[in-house]
């Protein structure tokens, strides 16, 4: 048996160029190059701006490996159809070249200074759209033909004014003079690479071409259901997948502080109906660029991936630019509203089947099931009311309708498809709709009066045993970078106390302290001090009981402890937000003490805060300053029948200084 493998490419001068110059980093291998034309060669009169057949540039070559004739192909990878004809499998995909597109013109004119109306040749359709986007007074000309054909129409018959190529292959035949310009467009995800395609049985040529293929240092993305809104709905193992997240891109999550639990960045790629933080393109090329880059990226989506979620989208984008797509599945709205609700979707005697539909039609036919389910139909509701009458269903037909399942403010509304069907009123969104006898169920539910609770910190569970909570964090913390935090950990012998003045300032300590490769043994002779019970307990947590912990919770409870106690001035670091008051730092300069220090996390006012509507809200909840004030922004006012509940006394202090 032969050692030398046969290798077989198009027969165009760039496919040999592109081939050759991939086999140079194989100076070991023997081969044998064969070259063919493509049917795409072959069939110049087929325009690729019209949907020509995804193999027009790989059928013969990839027949040829099937039929044992060659051992593998070496193609431009923009050209691979996807997936690939059974039984082939790419075992190398090599580093971009130069993933821009180049404008060649008479007069080397640039895109701007071609005049109106100039014929521009292009034989992509992604090329035809960013073209037009920036100048559709120009005209797209279908063009077909090898690379010097192709310039050959701009220099010689004049039948176009300018092209657009690809700037690898120009500077692969050595054309980079005649560039006019790089254009600023995106290209495909593709271009500038080159793909090796086997049978899928070569496991030799796969590990023999490892080294080139650049996929090795690929992330991978996994597609996360968050659940319908609540993070404590959220699955175990779509928290393990948050965990070792580098990048999080996530949906409208109304509470997104949870985030601030991970390490990754946050990315936020939200859209809601006529407002869309980035097209459905943009986020999928997002989401491509990092697992490019090599990060473990999710994507946080409301409910589950593949419900009314673009998950099917995203997956074939990734897997056909060949990154590594896991799903991890969520709960989606249309079975939480049922449990959350206590109104089954089916029940026997009044409802043995269930479908589940967008609303986003007014027009659309509802299912001929027992119980439907109704996703985004919050702007059509009313004619979707009619429709469902005069598709046979009876109007007394009763109608849940429920907003944010699950969140703190859900809200219950029930109706009939007859008064739905003759009212203007509007819901709030988003929304959910269940039509069916189910809804009847209503009666045997059991609602217990509570307190509607607005808690407006980062944590809500001290207050779920008393009443209902509508959580809506009025302030966002984020960690600032370690490195200045590792060098005054690495310096704490020379300090006496450590100060901590919240949960956060201990949770950012200890995990720098932890990447520093460090435990709380590095800590052994430092007196610690709390300012109080939520911080304590973060403390334990870490092992630590604090030395100090003011019944006062606030720092003039601290600094009076202090002194009860004669404690000797020493010196002290205190890690803590950038937006701390100077009480407890000037009041211990005061009294003799040496002090540092360091602002470990930010507190802001999160992106994209609306304020609600207040009027079932009975208690608001203040736990710091900075929400006191952030609720004045958001709010306008404080309202006058509400009772309040302040975390420390710096935050009625804030609260009594701006109601004023």
């Amino acid at each position: 048996m032969s050692n030398t493998l046969k290798i077989i490419s198009r027969n165009s001068k760039l496919a040999v160029i592109q081939t050759e110059e991939l086999l140079s980093a194989f100076a070991n291998v023997d081969f044998e190059l064969i070259t063919i034309p493509s049917f795409g060669d072959k069939r110049k009169d087929i325009s690729l701006l019209e949907n020509p057949p995804t193999d027009i540039f790989t059928r013969e070559l990839d027949e040829k490996i099937l039929s044992g004739e060659a051992d593998l192909a070496i193609h431009s990878a923009k050209d691979l159809p996807f997936p690939l004809a059974n039984g082939l499998n790419l075992i190398a995909l090599t580093k971009a070249f130069d993933e821009t597109d180049a404008l060649i013109s008479k007069e080397n004119k640039t895109l701007t200074t071609l005049p109106a109306g100039a014929r521009v040749g292009t034989s992509s359709p992604t090329r035809q759209h960013e073209l037009l986007a920036l100048r559709h007074d120009l005209q797209v000309v279908s063009i077909r033909g090898t690379i010097e054909e192709r310039i050959a129409q701009v220099d010689d018959d004049g039948s176009i004014d300018a092209l657009i190529v690809a700037s690898c292959a120009l500077k692969r035949l050595g054309l980079f003079h005649r560039i006019a310009e790089v254009l600023p467009f995106r290209t495909h995800p593709l271009q500038g690479s080159l793909a090796v395609v086997a049978r899928t049985n070569r496991h030799d040529l796969k590990k023999l071409f490892e080294k080139a293929d650049v996929r090795t240092g690929y992330g991978k993305v996994t597609l996360v259901g968050f659940g319908p809104g609540s993070p404590d709905l959220l699955t175990i193992r779509g928290e393990r997948a948050l965990q070792k997240a580098e990048i999080i891109f996530y949906d409208d999550l109304l509470d997104h502080s949870f985030l601030t639990n991970y390490t990754a960045e946050s990315v936020y790629v939200g859209k809601r109906k006529d407002k869309h933080s980035a097209s459905q393109e943009e986020i999928q090329r997002m989401l491509l660029d990092a697992a490019r880059a090599g990060k473990e990226v999710v994507r946080l989506k409301g409910g589950d991936p593949m419900v009314f979620a673009h998950g099917g989208e995203e997956i074939v984008y990734l897997e056909s630019n060949y990154v590594q797509v896991e799903v991890v599945p969520g709960i989606s709205t249309g079975i939480a509203v049922a449990s959350l609700t206590k109104i089954p979707l089916t029940h026997r005697g009044l409802a043995s089947s269930v479908s589940f539909i967008t609303g986003h039609s007014p027009d659309i036919l509802l299912p001929e099931t027992d119980t439907v389910v109704i996703y985004m139909g919050g702007t059509n509701i009313q004619k979707m009311a009619q429709n469902a009458i005069l598709q046979g269903r009876k109007p007394e037909t009763e109608v849940m309708l429920v907003y944010n399942v699950s969140r703190d403010d859900q809200k219950k509304f029930f109706s009939t498809l007859e008064t739905l069907s003759q009212s203007t009123q509007t819901f709030p969104t988003p929304i959910i709709i269940v039509i069916g006898d189910v809804v009847s169920l209503k009666k045997y539910t059991l609602e217990i009066p509570k307190p509607n609770i607005l808690v407006t910190g980062t944590q809500k569970e001290d207050f779920d045993s008393i009443g209902n909570v509508i959580h809506q964090p009025l302030i966002e913390i984020t960690r600032t970078p370690e490195t200045g935090l590792l060098e005054s950990i690495n310096n704490l012998q020379q300090f006496d106390w450590l100060f901590f003045t919240s949960r956060y300032s201990v949770k950012f300590f200890f995990e720098t302290l932890r990447n520093a490769g460090k435990d709380s043994r590095h800590l052994h002779h430092l007196h610690i001090a709390s300012v109080g019970r939520v911080t304590s307990e973060a403390l334990k947590a870490e092992g630590i009981f604090p030395d100090l912990q003011p019944d006062d919770e606030s720092s003039e409870g601290l600094l009076q402890l202090i002194q009860e106690k004669g404690i000797q001035p020493g010196k002290v670091f205190i890690p803590r937000s950038e937006l701390s008051l100077s009480v407890l730092p000037e009041g211990l300069k005061a009294l003799g003490w040496e002090v540092e220090t360091f602002a470990i996390y930010t507190n802001k006012m999160p992106e994209n805060t609306v304020a609600l509507n207040l009027e079932d809200v009975d208690k608001i909840v203040f736990s710091s300053p900075s929400c006191v004030t952030n609720f004045l922004k958001i709010y306008g006012a404080f309202p006058k029948d509400k009772e309040f509940i302040f975390r420390g006394k710096e935050t009625e202090k804030r609260y009594n200084k701006l109601r004023k």
